[in-house]
């Protein structure tokens, strides 16, 4: 019983950490991948994604992904007649062949993974900073 009720209490706490840490990741990307822009247009496929982004700073959810500057995907491949940077939240869509995502941040086996495809990266003429180079990878 003891052991129960301590994971009652215990797992939303755990569950809001992963969430803030989630919120600076993606905080850090976007801005890194959107430079000098006051307020970027961003646009998801989840509601739970939406829910994440909408708290970070200069960031304001689109309804419509062709107005976006950054677009976050967890379900669909490709969206027709966009111009933003892709970028996905899971793992699989990151695998496609021709994918158009610039990267991807997921969780796997409980840590969080961030990867960036420097073929995709160079078609969109973008540098990450040193700090993110070791996330760089030429092919999954």
């Amino acid at each position: 019983m003891k052991k129960l009720l301590l994971l009652l209490l215990i797992g939303p706490l755990l569950f809001a950490s992963d969430l803030k840490t989630e919120q600076k990741i993606y905080d850090l990307i976007i801005h890194t991948l959107v430079p000098n822009t006051k307020d970027i247009k961003v646009w998801s496929d989840t509601a739970e994604n939406k829910t994440l982004l909408k708290t970070i700073p200069n960031i304001t959810l689109v309804e419509k992904a062709q107005n976006a500057d950054f677009l976050l995907l967890q379900n669909q491949e490709k969206l027709p007649g966009i111009k933003g940077i892709v970028f996905v939240s899971n793992y699989k869509l990151l695998q496609k062949p021709n994918t158009s995502a610039i990267g991807g941040f997921f969780w796997q086996k409980g840590r969080p993974n961030i990867l960036f495809l420097r073929p995709n990266l160079n078609k969109h003429n973008i540098k990450l900073p040193q700090s993110m180079q070791e996330y760089i990878e030429d092919e999954i």
